[in-house]
């Protein structure tokens, strides 16, 4: 018998035969186990990185864009019951794509960036499409996930901090305060009328985070943080993309710090992906929330806001897409759906 062929063992009565785990198997599974162990390790790093990184910010520091020029609807009756209750140990944790602003912050600040040459825009539709992927599927694809690090690090590579953030708060200001969606900034005012801390808790570079921050007038940002030296961004990043765990070990370190009692705060997310976060607290909710956090959080008792407008009709239908045609056919209903034909159409609804 040659040694490499799959072991069996004949001995059941039926004829049925049983199959050992092959070499080829234990390999995977090991490089798997590796694997979990690694981003698990790094995802601890990225978090408390981002903690030592919180800068808090001077309460009001920058007044928030007028809620009727922001994008998107508002429940009037369904705020006018939520009210927060005075208490220095409790704060509140926003996720911030498609739950502070419509569409993907980070697509949102490479398109800024094209314009003055660190990105083409065929790198742009590129993550224009990733971002398609994960809001119809609600699943994060690691080698997208890996694709999204990297070229976040070679646009920031051997250009000074100085520079990046003068670009981000320019990105901020032009295209992304007018994204913000009514619904959530009314609930992050009530926060900060209750005189609680309002922190972001992102993916997006922590450089970017802290200009929206400020010019919302919130109390800090938690996001993904890159590495410099003496003012000069190396391209690398501390840990890894602040995701997933990673958002809960940020929050974990920074509650401790600020004196934070988890179970009074509150935490905002529109992904299941940011379960971890919404765990962890005592108050979730879910904003604008995908499928497989929308089921969750109705059979918790959990509180759902949906500040969104057509595209809930759209997302509906998306389950079905995907069984029948994949991601081709997702890319065709979205198109069918809005009546857009471009990709650049395309990044202008995500």
């Amino acid at each position: 018998m040659n040694d490499h062929t799959d072991a069996t063992d004949d001995s059941d009565s039926g004829g049925n035969r049983l199959r050992l785990p092959g070499r080829a198997d234990v390999t995977s599974a090991i490089g798997r186990l590796a694997w979990r162990r690694r981003n698990a390790r790094d995802q601890r790093v990225a978090g408390e990185a981002s903690a030592r990184n919180a800068v808090k910010l001077e309460p009001g520091a920058e007044p928030g864009p007028p809620l009727a020029d922001a994008t998107g609807t508002e429940d009037d009756d369904d705020h006018a019951a939520t009210r927060f209750v005075p208490d220095p140990q409790a704060a509140a944790f926003f996720d911030v794509d498609n739950t502070l602003i419509q569409g993907a912050s980070i697509i949102l600040l490479a398109r800024g960036l094209a314009k003055h040459k660190f990105f083409t825009a065929q790198d742009v539709a590129g993550m224009a499409w990733s971002q398609i992927k994960f809001r119809v599927s609600g699943n994060e694809n690691a080698d997208d996930v890996a694709a999204g690090r990297d070229k976040a690090l070679s646009f920031v590579k051997g250009h000074t901090v100085a520079e990046l953030t003068a670009l981000s708060e320019e990105v901020v200001d032009t295209s992304m305060l007018d994204r913000v969606w009514p619904g959530t900034r009314s609930l992050v005012q009530m926060h900060l009328d209750a005189g609680q801390q309002v922190w972001l808790v992102t993916a997006t570079p922590v450089m970017l985070a802290r200009v929206i921050a400020s010019r919302l007038g919130l109390s800090g940002a938690l996001g993904t943080v890159a590495e410099e030296e003496d003012g000069v961004y190396t391209g690398r990043l501390v840990g890894d993309i602040l995701h997933g765990p990673g958002k809960a070990h940020a929050i974990s370190s920074l509650a401790e710090a600020e004196g934070f009692d988890l179970s009074k705060c509150y935490a905002y997310s529109d992904s299941f992906n940011d379960m971890p976060m919404l765990t962890m607290v005592g108050n979730p909710v879910a904003i604008n929330p995908d499928g497989r956090l929308r089921k969750y959080a109705s059979e918790n008792g959990w509180d759902i806001k949906d500040f969104r407008t057509v595209r809930k009709a759209a997302k509906k239908a998306m389950p079905g897409v995907l069984a029948v045609g994949g991601l081709a056919g997702a890319r065709a209903a979205v198109r069918s759906s809005y009546g857009v034909r471009t990709m650049g159409q395309i990044r202008r609804i995500f």
